[in-house]
């Protein structure tokens, strides 16, 4: 985490450069003006050039540090003209290019800060400490030392240190930070909670379930480190741009040196071609574009995947997790003659409580929602695979395959409770007493917002929309022509999800949308990789290029919709700032436009064009 301080440090240390060189270019311009009004002996060219020597090493020395880089920066103009001001005997026009240069660092520095608020924000929630019980004794630690199977304590506003399971009955947690969620949250006992929330209620217990470098919380923090350093196709495509305006900057003070023999008019040319359009416009814009995905849930890991983003074609869905919620969850509960529904779920989900199952689980989830009060199960015996069986509130209950309830009660089995079911759902008989008391259907549901976004993902031009799946191949086309799928394949290994990805790049850039381990290979190889991460594996969230931090599929459509207008703004600028500066650039060489006018023109542009693109934070 230490490390995320230095880009900080960096920014901080180049604001407080530029404020001291625009201080410098002020006073000298404040000091030149009085020497000039007052008809002082001493020349306000002196003080003049003696402000612009300050800006102009720093500038200097920021150019050869670029060239080192490998970075031909349109700051060289800067410092042609402010060079050529001083030789040609333009002191004051020199003096208000640095006022203009050093205005423009720090207009640029306001620019990326206000650009990168929300992702900045996600580094401030770092804890740094955490209250572990040792035995019965609470102690306070690094959040460093704290080991999976660690029991916390997290207070009322604080926050988790860790990934972890909530202990006690509810955790009442702040997402807000993570998900852009503004109300809420309660988490039940047995949950996962995510690392970067805050406690909004109640003190809790919670398990750790891993280190906190390894937890949700770094993971996000590593990505927007990436992503803040990350350099777009877009801003390399504008750095070649800018090699090309230099040439033509220094092309058209030629010409009109040529056909004018004017210093003065040459001078004018280099003062107004502005840099920003490109060295600013393309960053602020993208930069703009992900800070806003993030204030939506959707963490986008760079420049080049914001823009990608919106060129995409062809979006691939996986179905388990991503257009269904991935967990088994009751459809209808079949009952025999004598017993009711909720008796039936109370039972089965009460004796539930004694088993690790993932259907036990969604049992035990369902009776809670619909607010049963579960009792305590005795006597329990677990046979693994194939059910359980004890006694609640002195009945006894078995719970599992109709084959085991069936033996556990008389050897009747429900085959006639089973009639005109779903093939892809999944039963679970109950017993009471000796008799078959009904049956649980569990099926694992479509999401209510997968038809809406794949309606929107259409009306937003994605031209085909393919569901991959490693289910069978029934269920995945049932669930395909549900949706409205253009293809549906199932069966899929992980190769063969690798191999449907790359014969869907023909069609242009491809966006695959997945949540699990085998899904990892297939978000590497697409143009644009989705990771369901609020409830997806670690493995998929580092092979993506995108991570939903919210288990919903709606804000990927937001946040496709944000890509494609911060790419749309960044065009805008460039190409409006661009033409603005070769206009200004005409004017000057033919003498319509002097040094000082055309450096406080060139100003207003760089302005117009950053304001411009922080349009993308909207």
């Amino acid at each position: 985490m230490e490390d995320a301080m230095y880009p900080h440090l960096r920014h901080f240390l180049r604001l407080q450069q530029s404020r001291i060189l625009i201080g410098f270019a002020a006073t000298g311009l404040a000091v030149g003006g009085f020497l000039f009004w007052s008809s002082h002996p001493v020349p306000a060219s002196w003080a003049w050039s003696v402000a612009t020597a300050p800006v102009l090493l720093g500038l200097f020395v920021q150019i050869v540090m670029s060239l080192q880089k490998g970075d031909v920066g349109l700051d060289i103009v800067a410092a042609l003209s402010m060079s050529a001001a001083l030789v040609f005997g333009e002191p004051l026009a020199a003096n208000v290019v640095a006022m203009m240069y050093a205005g423009g660092q720090v207009l640029e520095d306001f620019a990326q800060g206000r650009a990168k608020k929300e992702m900045t924000a996600l580094m401030g929630r770092v804890a740094q400490t955490a209250m572990r019980f040792d035995g019965d004794v609470l102690q306070q630690v690094s959040i460093t030392a704290i080991k999976p199977g660690d029991r916390l304590l997290i207070r009322q506003g604080d926050v988790l240190p860790v990934d972890g399971r909530v202990v006690s009955d509810v955790a009442v947690l702040d997402l807000s930070a993570l998900t852009g969620e503004s109300l809420p949250q309660n988490i039940m006992k047995g949950s996962e909670a995510m690392s970067g929330s805050a406690s909004a209620g109640a003190a809790f217990e919670l398990v750790a379930s891993r280190p906190a470098t390894e937890s949700t919380y770094a993971g996000i923090v590593r990505l927007v480190e990436a992503a803040q350093s990350s350099k777009a196709p877009m801003v390399r495509m504008a750095d070649r741009y800018a090699i090309g305006f230099l040439a033509l900057t220094v092309t058209i003070a030629a010409i009109t040196w040529f056909l004018t023999q004017d210093t003065i008019r040459v001078l004018s040319v280099l003062v107004v071609a502005t840099p920003c359009p490109l060295i600013l416009a393309v960053p602020v814009a993208l930069i703009s574009g992900m800070s806003r995905t993030a204030r939506m849930g959707v963490l986008v890991k760079g420049g080049g995947v914001l823009e990608t983003m919106s060129r995409v074609r062809t979006v691939i869905l996986d179905k388990t997790g991503t257009v269904t919620h991935g967990q088994a969850a009751i459809t209808q509960i079949r009952t025999r003659e004598g017993f009711a529904e909720v008796d039936v779920l109370k039972a089965a989900a009460s004796l539930d409580q004694a088993s690790g199952h993932v259907v036990a689980s969604a049992l035990i989830k369902a009776a809670q929602s619909r607010g049963l009060i579960l009792s305590a199960p005795v006597a329990v015996v677990e046979t693994p695979g194939t059910g359980i069986k004890g006694t609640v509130d002195g009945q006894k209950v078995v719970v599992g395959g109709n084959s085991f309830v069936a033996r556990e009660s008389g050897n009747v089995r429900a085959d006639d409770l089973l009639k005109d079911i779903d093939p892809a759902a999944m039963t679970v008989a109950v017993g009471v007493d000796g008799k078959v008391a009904g049956i649980i259907v569990l099926q694992d549901q479509i999401r209510a917002d997968a038809k809406p976004m794949l309606d929107d993902l259409r009306h937003a031009g994605v031209k085909r929309l393919v569901l991959a799946t490693g289910d069978r191949g029934d269920i995945a086309v049932k669930v395909g022509r549900q949706l409205g799928f253009d293809l549906v394949l199932g069966d899929l290994s992980p190769d063969a999800k690798v191999a449907a990805v790359r014969s869907e790049i023909v069609n242009g850039p491809v966006m695959m949308v997945g949540d699990g381990v085998n899904d990892a290979p297939a978000l590497a190889a697409a143009d644009v990789g989705v990771a369901m991460g609020a409830h997806g594996t670690a493995s998929s969230s580092e092979a993506a290029g995108v991570v939903l931090l919210v288990d919903e599929l709606a804000p990927l459509v937001k946040a496709m919709a944000v890509a494609r207008r911060s790419r749309t703004i960044a065009l805008q600028s460039v190409v409006a700032g661009l033409g603005l500066s070769l206009c200004a650039m005409a004017f000057a060489s033919f003498g319509y436009l002097p040094p000082v006018q055309g450096a406080l023109t060139q100003e207003v542009i760089d302005v117009a064009v950053i304001l411009n693109a922080l349009r993308a934070l909207r």
